[in-house]
């Protein structure tokens, strides 16, 4: 009996050794092909010879209809922690593109101004094919990254930047970042209301805001509105509707 408990250990020893080095070798050829796949689409070529992107699920924020899944541009600037090189966050970028993902989420103040650069150069290609948010309301301008500041001027400013890093001349989602307590939100929302207009911004949304805050927003505007509560979040969005754009 315990001559047959010795052999089932060792058979089971040597199964799971054998389990574990197919695993490592399966995880190192994953890690290389993914590597030299990542270095093959910062190549030029790369973006010529690309193959058609793989389709994902889809939902709607407001009237506008993205991937399931998002690509956030924070981390990639190092904002958790890390030092990534700019030729590999290009490549992650249209590595997600080709995988599906046609919403892609960044800030002015992420970097700053690095990661919306990156999101420009990475989507130029296919810009009429993905859905880019950006957002403003930190004092990154004045140095002040940490700082609230959502004066008027201030929001056509960060915009026109935006644009350029970004390599567009519209952005699809604009965000207020946080609410600025000092500028009334009737302001915000006209100054966006405005750049709606100028057709500069196509949808604006509102992060970490209140009902109360969306409601003054709506007011602002003087547009016709309608709530959005995310099932997946605790955030809530407002959608405005105008004559020929609606906004998020």
């Amino acid at each position: 009996m315990n001559t047959i408990t010795r052999e089932n250990q060792l058979a089971r020893r040597r199964f799971l050794a054998g389990g574990l080095a197919v695993g490592a070798a399966a995880l190192l050829s994953s890690s290389l092909h993914g590597m030299a796949h990542a270095a093959a689409l910062s190549s030029p070529s790369a973006t010529k010879n690309r193959q058609q992107p793989r389709s994902l699920p889809q939902r709607r924020l407001g009237s506008l209809q993205v991937s399931a899944i998002g690509l956030g541009c924070l981390p990639m600037v190092g904002y958790y922690g890390g030092t990534y090189a700019k030729k590999d966050m290009l490549a992650l970028i249209r590595r997600a593109y080709d995988s599906g993902v046609t919403f892609f989420d960044t800030a002015e103040v992420y970097g700053p101004y690095t990661s919306e650069e990156w999101v420009g150069e990475a989507l130029a290609p296919v810009r009429d094919k993905v859905v880019i948010a950006t957002k403003f309301g930190f004092g990154v301008e004045e140095g002040r990254p940490t700082a609230l500041n959502s004066r008027p001027d201030h929001i056509r400013r960060a915009v026109e930047g935006s644009l350029r890093r970004l390599r567009t001349d519209h952005i699809d989602l604009l965000y207020q970042h946080r609410v600025d307590p000092k500028v009334p939100m009737e302001d915000v929302a006209g100054t966006v209301k405005d750049l709606i207009r100028e057709g500069k911004v196509l949808h604006f949304g509102l992060s970490e805001a209140s009902a109360a805050s969306i409601s003054r927003s709506v007011s602002g505007s003087r547009a016709v509105c309608r709530c959005i509560r995310d099932p997946a979040s605790s955030s809530t969005s407002m959608a405005l509707s105008g004559k020929k754009r609606s906004v998020i």
